[in-house]
């Protein structure tokens, strides 16, 4: 005997899976919170859910919709909505019990009150610091802590990469004391590898809620900034002739710092960026603040024909990128002005003087071996992003295919 659905059962209670509820503006979002599959529905459509939950049979729930909204509702095909989105069970299916998630109250202490007098204190401690001490701001000049240039990217390397896990792990922990699950992946935007911590369990949770688990990464960068400058101040990193172990912290400070405006790259849809959208409460600002911005520049070239129609994108996001596509365009100049006036110069004198040894007859078979294993780090970290790039395409056109064919 076939196994009987959601969808065909319209003659007696539905079987469902914990939902939750979260009324947002115009909208009601419901969600299965142990798989992180959640939808927006109208009210009225959020009514007939609760009624279908409460066990209400599919004819009972289409007639008190009827009822009190004086129209009919399509229940078959909100019925095949649910089971698509996993909502509903079958028989011989238990319902979901979801367990309690792990790392739960070490988020919550990371962002109780102690936790937040610890980390007032400690920036406070930083600021006085550079402001008796300039030269424990870090610059981009502290990068290259030694002239052995391998060493310089392997220690950044190894320094960063954990890091970078921190700015994740802050923002699923402060995910985790609201009880929402996280994932991490690896991806690429325009030319910069990035790693993300992905809260699809932020949509259930009051707004208000959602602004910290969106900062606590960028919360992260500023402590791990501030520890390093009164680390380096510890250790003798300013004055005239700084020590070693003072350089190298204030070379992962400033690659900390860079990473801080990375976060003004609105073109990457940054923290920055997730935050904006939330108290927005838009559906897709960046792709209509970018054929906003292709508009407008078509407009002043005078190709009116490339002109897109915007009339279908949502009201809030068409408000919204009226201004908020000038702020690409910012994202773009900081992180060209950044890569080109801060990054490049360093790693281009470090590429120069690596090369010249090879040249110069006079370097070491130390130095000469610093320099190629610095050239082929750097030709690693610069085909990296691009591999992932390819490789995405591939699957992308792979898909493609299947879906065509």
């Amino acid at each position: 005997m076939p196994e009987q659905t959601a969808s065909q059962s319209t003659g007696k209670p539905i079987l469902f899976h914990p939902l939750v509820y979260l009324e947002d503006g115009d909208g009601v979002t419901i969600g299965r919170a142990d798989i992180d599959s959640y939808a927006i529905f109208p009210p009225d459509g959020a009514q007939l859910v609760r009624w279908l939950e409460a066990g209400a049979t599919a004819d009972e729930a289409a007639r008190r919709y009827r009822d009190t909204y004086g129209e009919s509702a399509d229940v078959e095909d909100v019925l095949a909505a649910l089971e698509e989105l996993g909502f509903t069970r079958t028989e011989d299916e238990a319902p979901t019990e979801t367990a309690p998630l792990r790392w739960q109250r070490l988020g919550r202490a990371m962002f109780s009150p102690y936790a937040w007098f610890c980390y007032a204190a400690l920036m406070l401690t930083a600021v006085v610091l550079t402001v008796r001490s300039p030269s424990l701001l870090p610059r981009s000049h502290d990068l290259v802590f030694s002239s052995y240039y391998s060493l310089v990217n392997l220690t950044l390397l190894v320094a960063v990469t954990p890091l970078i896990a921190l700015h994740e792990i802050f923002h699923a922990l402060a995910g985790r004391r609201l009880g929402i699950r996280s994932r991490v992946s690896m991806s690429y935007r325009f030319y910069f590898l990035v790693v993300e911590t992905a809260l699809d369990g932020l949509v259930a949770v009051p707004r208000r809620k959602r602004y910290l688990p969106i900062l606590a990464g960028m919360l992260a960068d500023v402590l791990v900034l501030c520890a390093l400058v009164v680390l380096a101040d510890l250790l003798g990193g300013a004055g005239n002739h700084p020590s070693l172990a003072g350089r190298v912290c204030l070379g992962v400070a400033f690659a900390t710092f860079t990473r801080l405006l990375w976060q003004f790259f609105f073109y990457l849809r940054t923290d920055i960026y997730v935050l904006i959208t939330t108290v927005l409460g838009s559906v897709d600002l960046h792709s209509v603040a970018l054929r906003t911005l292709r508009n407008h520049a078509n407009r002043l070239l005078g190709r009116r024909d490339r002109v897109v129609d915007l009339s279908t994108a949502h009201p809030v996001d068409l408000k919204a990128a009226r201004w908020y596509s000038w702020l690409v365009l910012v994202g773009y100049t900081i992180s060209l002005s950044t890569t080109l006036f801060a990054l490049l110069p360093v790693f281009v004198h470090m590429f120069l003087s690596s090369v010249a040894r090879f040249t110069s007859g006079e370097a070491s078979s130390l130095r000469l071996l610093d320099s190629v294993a610095f050239l082929i780090l750097l030709l690693t970290q610069t085909l990296l992003p691009l591999w992932i790039a390819l490789r995405d395409r591939a699957r992308r056109r792979a898909q493609f295919t299947h879906v065509t064919t």
